[in-house]
């Protein structure tokens, strides 16, 4: 699981160089589109911010059931063959 997601990683990155690559080319820098969309550092700073106070609550209720329900389903799971 981690090869493979290293490797989207790695494709990922491979292709926002290549896309960046050909902006730059073409004379279209971050601050170009940053001005163009209206968006500052500070801004985009405020909307993570506000992001991450609407998803953690959320995610830590979340996790207040599902954790003790897999945890359950984990113990109780009955035994079978060792997949060693």
């Amino acid at each position: 699981m981690l090869h493979r997601l290293l490797g989207n990683f790695v494709k990922v990155a491979v292709a926002s160089l290549i896309v960046g690559t050909i902006l730059a080319h073409f004379g279209i820098t971050l601050d170009m589109l940053m001005t163009e969309t209206g968006l500052s550092p500070g801004r985009i700073q405020a909307l993570v911010r506000r992001a991450f106070a609407w998803i953690w609550p959320n995610i830590a209720l979340g996790a207040l059931v599902i954790v003790p329900v897999w945890l359950l389903a984990f113990v109780l799971r009955p035994p079978g063959p060792s997949r060693e």
